[in-house]
């Protein structure tokens, strides 16, 4: 049997891949995406039974191809492609892909697809979410506060709007790629954090996923180098996946930024994100990313959370505030202030917060709690620490909530 977690990781970094492939082959996005679906979950229950053949990439394409020329059989608009599609599925799963031009950029190209105009921009980043970044609807829905049925009939949605569009695949051309921009940025920065904070299960941190999404942004960085949104969204990544080897315990427990071994932290990685921050804010205008990236460089570059230019960092906020309107930067904003101001300052930010879409979420009663806990309220800090525990979807946040309130039940909260 091989390993769960071996066959998940290698399956969501091939999927795009073998996308790619098959609209670059077919041109029919809606199709080739379902029959990719149809791949991964034939290969997920026998990959873990037989093993992982030798050119798992090829056996995919192999598998999805036999799905879309099943499709395409059945459209008599496209009986024209019939021969073609059939002797491409007669490939053996084992023999390896045939090499295609430019296959670097597919995943890239595959992005600013998934952006086409003809999509709406929350089915933009939902549909390159699920693509791209290889995220189930379920995180997807999570990432965005919305149900899960709602989130899948965005999805399909997209997918018919791009295939009635007529997209082709291939990057669009110079002004239509930065009318698009926006959106993959916001995509980009959604798998980043999805591979850094998982929203559910047992691992929180999904280095995958996180990997992928900066190997998309530095793509990008390339593709479009004067640009400051793109160089500040890959400087924060850097800057924030610098931290990852100490944001968890050995047995894989989260360790909060106050209380994480900096000496762990990515030295390289701090580097280049500090450097890139300087670049990025060098370029006119001011943008979310930028701003984001400077807060994430003062936490990098500081020697401890005492020495942290907390001031700095809630001023940063406050414009990152005005610039993109976001309840979690007011959450983050709330944190920043009670470091300057006292806790009874970040709480009273939190308070309009509970009629938002953080109302039924767990990130909000998890600042509360930490916050009431600072003010010396404990045992309203400990119910808060509670119910962000209940609320949470991921084991290991939901394991250090409940250990902040058994120390506080032990202290006599």
């Amino acid at each position: 049997m091989v390993e769960a977690t071996r066959v998940e990781d290698l399956l969501r970094e091939l999927a795009p891949q073998v996308l790619g492939v098959l609209v670059r082959r077919y041109g029919r996005f809606d199709a080739c995406e379902d029959a990719v679906q149809d791949a991964l979950l034939a290969a997920a229950g026998q990959w873990l039974r037989d093993g992982v053949p030798d050119h798992p990439r090829a056996w995919l394409v192999t598998v999805a191809a036999r799905r879309v020329v099943d499709e395409v059989r059945s459209d008599a608009a496209r009986r024209r492609r019939e021969q073609t599609a059939a002797a491409l599925a007669g490939l053996h799963p084992d023999a390896p892909a045939p090499e295609l031009p430019c296959e670097e950029d597919d995943s890239l190209t595959l992005l600013f697809l998934c952006c086409h105009p003809a999509v709406t921009p929350a089915s933009q980043v939902a549909l390159t979410l699920r693509a791209v970044g290889g995220l189930t609807t379920a995180e997807i829905a999570a990432a965005f506060l919305v149900p899960e049925a709602t989130m899948g009939a965005r999805i399909s949605r997209a997918k018919r709007q791009i295939r009635a569009a007529g997209a082709t695949f291939a990057l669009p051309p110079v002004p239509e790629r930065s009318e698009r921009l926006t959106v993959v940025l916001q995509v980009l920065y959604l798998v980043f954090n999805e591979g850094y904070a998982a929203t559910s299960g047992e691992r929180l941190v999904r280095p995958d996923l996180a990997a992928e999404a900066i190997r998309l942004t530095r793509m990008l960085h390339r593709l479009l180098p004067d640009d400051g949104e793109v160089a500040g969204l890959l400087a924060l990544m850097l800057l924030t996946d610098a931290r990852r080897e100490a944001r968890t315990t050995a047995a894989g427990d989260l360790v909060p930024l106050g209380e994480q071994d900096r000496g762990r932290w990515d030295a390289q990685l701090v580097a280049e994100g500090s450097a890139l921050v300087s670049s990025a804010l060098a370029q006119p205008g001011v943008g979310p990313y930028r701003l984001q990236a400077a807060i994430a460089a003062l936490h990098d570059e500081a020697v401890g959370t005492s020495s942290t230019d907390w001031e700095q960092i809630a001023a940063l906020y406050a414009v990152l505030e005005r610039v993109a309107p976001n309840p979690v930067v007011s959450l983050n904003r709330a944190v920043a202030v009670a470091m300057t101001d006292g806790p009874a300052a970040g709480l009273a930010l939190l308070e309009p917060l509970d009629e938002g879409p953080l109302a039924a979420q767990h990130r909000l009663p998890a600042v509360r709690a930490h916050l009431l806990e600072l003010a010396g309220d404990l045992s309203a800090a400990r119910a808060q620490y509670v119910l962000a525990a209940q609320r949470t979807a991921s084991a290991p946040e939901r394991r250090y909530l409940l250990g902040r309130a058994d120390a506080l039940a032990a202290s006599g909260a």
